[in-house]
């Protein structure tokens, strides 16, 4: 047996990998021997410390070429759909180059039932929906449309496995952009459907339009930092929903596939009923933030969903970590932020924000060399009561027969 082979059965690094990217292992492990409570305790000023950087921005963070309030609405929502993917592609190891296609259900679902330009709008006169609360009615349709979407999609192609399967989602992104594209008696074609509904929340002379219109552009507290708390509300409820199927009998499930789907075959395990669960779940998330984008853009177009988006998508969960619900937030926020942090910088004439392919593309293959688990890697426990084995290997009873 070779020496890396040796390395690798033991669980070893080599010194160039560990001193490569190696705090994110640090962070993994000192959050995962955190009991639950402290982890409550932890997270919860984490999040509202990150729900107050629009208002309290540091120099160092802010995007000067664009709003911070819009940077983080569009990370918010970002976040969301590397969770929904993590699902697919981190828990249950199935290869989807077509995400873009359930956001892109999502996001026409609001804007068809909502726009002005749609024929089947129905939120104006006559409408079914109400004006004030059409986005929202809309948002739970656009879930379940979309998880219709993957279910119709994974029934005849989960069967397939690796490339095949990637192939296929492949298809079906593309096949959503293109009918989208070209059913212009009904989508309005690349001319795209506009005026689609948003919450009107706090509706007042200034702005008339509520907190989350376009009309409230100015100060701290612009439309683009009610999305962004709006869209951190949506990922706590998700992170809680999510992490609760992974430590159920599904999340276990789930691991066993994407490591051997062979053998979890071999164990009883239903294979394609618990893969067919995670493409439904993960398609249901995605419509949830193309329903988010809908209403924040307030515009939805074809060019919009195109194989680049999915890409990005795709590299967000790789970088922060496939299988790390925390670590996906974190490749979704570099995604966003970079390209705004770093739009309007010019050396040597170029405008570095124009550049985000080759930046993101540069990461990928160093990544994939130095640490291909992705700057903050899942530890799974495989066990239902994993803390407690542990806690009873480490401190055994001692019974009173063997003390005497």
């Amino acid at each position: 047996m070779s020496e890396d082979d040796q390395q690798q059965r033991e669980g070893r690094k080599s010194p160039l990998t560990t001193a490569f990217l190696a705090p994110g292992d640090g962070i993994r492990d000192l959050w995962a021997t955190l009991p639950r409570a402290a982890k409550w305790v932890v997270g919860i000023p984490l999040f509202v410390l990150l729900g107050l950087l629009p208002l309290y921005t540091p120099d160092i963070l802010d995007t000067p070429g664009v709003s911070f309030g819009g940077t983080m609405a569009q990370f918010a929502m970002v976040a969301i759909i590397a969770i929904g993917l993590n699902v697919v592609v981190g828990q249950a190891g199935l290869l989807d180059l077509g995400y873009v296609g359930f956001y892109a259900v999502g996001a026409y679902t609001v804007a068809l039932l909502t726009s002005p330009t749609s024929p089947l709008n129905q939120a104006g006169p006559g409408g079914i929906l109400g004006t004030k609360w059409a986005w929202l009615a809309c948002v739970p349709l656009a879930m379940a449309i979309t998880a219709l979407a993957g279910l119709v999609l994974g029934i005849p192609t989960l069967r397939l496995r690796g490339d095949y399967l990637a192939i296929v989602t492949l298809g079906f992104g593309e096949i959503i952009r293109l009918v989208a594209d070209n059913l212009a008696e009904v989508t309005n074609g690349p001319r795209g459907l506009s005026e689609v509904a948003y919450p009107r929340f706090r509706e007042a002379q200034e702005p008339p339009n509520g907190v989350f219109s376009h009309g409230n552009a100015f100060g701290d507290t612009n439309y683009g930092t009610w999305w962004f708390w709006l869209g951190l509300v949506l990922i706590v409820v998700i992170l809680l929903l999510v992490g609760n199927l992974e430590r159920s009998r599904v999340g276990r499930a789930w691991i066993a596939i994407r490591e051997d789907e062979d053998a979890a075959e071999v164990m009883g395990v239903n294979t394609f009923r618990f893969k067919l669960w995670a493409f439904v779940i993960g398609a249901a998330i995605g419509g949830l933030s193309g329903a988010l984008y809908s209403g924040q853009v307030q515009f939805v177009a074809p060019p919009t969903f195109n194989i680049i988006n999915s890409m990005l998508f795709l590299c967000a969960v790789v970088l922060g970590g496939q299988g790390n619900k925390l670590g996906v937030i974190f490749g979704a926020f570099v995604i966003v932020y970079l390209p705004n942090r770093l739009l309007g910088v010019e050396v040597a004439g170029i405008n570095l924000g124009d550049l985000k392919y080759l930046f993101f593309g540069l990461a990928l293959v160093v990544l994939m060399i130095f640490r291909p688990q992705g700057l903050f890697p899942a530890r799974q426990y495989l066990l239902t009561y994993g803390r407690k084995a542990r806690q009873f290997l480490r401190n055994p009873p001692v019974h009173e027969e063997v003390a005497r």
